[in-house]
């Protein structure tokens, strides 16, 4: 998954890039959002469409609130103002039966992968599977190991954990993401933690997962390398601001922005 990293020795960003499809209508829409705890204000007003297809990018510095908007959009954090729908379901006003299958829609992979460790790779991708579907074992393992493949891990089915690479760890969570067949997944700082070379690996997964499968990825990452190799589009959170202070294609705002802070992110300059 890694032969095209030598093209990103050159400018950050500048690897080929698949030509990006016609995107469908927004399936996740998010309007005057904001997320407090207590008296501190993350972020406020922040409103935004994430189309279908797309690979869409929340990007910011450290305490800008990336990682919380993510948990606000798939339900596990309430918004202190504002709404947002997924497929066309509003996340907060939706419950029960109704809102369990929203959630099956969507795959989440967190920063760390969070695998069962005491699990091999293939029964942490089953796990869900054998949770919400009726699937007779044998077609469990069967996706399962179909799921693994499209990340690169037939080989490394029946390795536990701790036997494998922080970048195997990394796919193995997007295997699982999967299990279910979302409609939208979510990956939060999918680069962390890892090496130039597999950070690219990493995003070539992305990108090809998005292209040959046509799922909609949301990504919160603060990797400049990665924003510039998938995202087709993004925004930008700011802490100073409390809010979002840029949106667009991130080629385009590293090029044509004249905010001196995202012209300081994307361009590694003290702002």
């Amino acid at each position: 998954m890694t032969g095209d990293a030598p093209a990103l020795l050159r400018r950050p960003g500048e690897a080929a890039k698949p030509e990006a499809p016609a995107f469908g209508p927004a399936v996740i829409v998010a309007e005057h959002l904001t997320a407090r705890f207590g008296t501190n204000t993350l972020f406020r007003d922040v409103s935004f469409a994430v189309k279908r297809g797309e690979v869409f990018v929340i990007l910011g510095g450290s305490g800008c609130g990336k990682s919380t908007l993510l948990k606000l959009m798939i339900g596990l954090v309430p918004p202190a103002e504002g709404t947002v729908s997924i497929l066309g379901t509003d996340v907060w006003s939706t419950e029960g039966e109704a809102r369990l299958g929203l959630l099956k829609r969507i795959g989440v992979m967190w920063q760390q992968g969070a695998l069962f460790g005491s699990q091999t790779l293939l029964e942490n991708v089953i796990m869900p599977l054998a949770e919400h579907t009726t699937l007779p074992p044998a077609a469990r393992e069967e996706v399962a190991r179909a799921k693994l493949g499209l990340v690169g891990l037939s080989e490394a089915a029946s390795r536990l954990p701790s036997e494998v690479s922080g970048g195997m760890l990394k796919r193995a969570g997007i295997a699982r993401a999967l299990a279910l067949d979302p409609a939208i997944l979510f990956l939060d700082e999918p680069s962390a933690g890892l090496d130039p070379i597999t950070s690219a690996g990493l995003d070539e997964l992305i990108r090809d997962l998005s292209r040959s499968l046509g799922t909609t990825f949301v990504v919160v990452t603060h990797e400049l390398a990665s924003i510039l190799a998938i995202g087709d589009r993004c925004i930008m959170l700011d802490r100073e601001a409390k809010g979002m202070i840029a949106e667009g294609d991130p080629r385009d705002l590293r090029d044509h922005s004249t905010h001196p802070t995202v012209r300081a992110f994307f361009r590694r300059e003290a702002a």
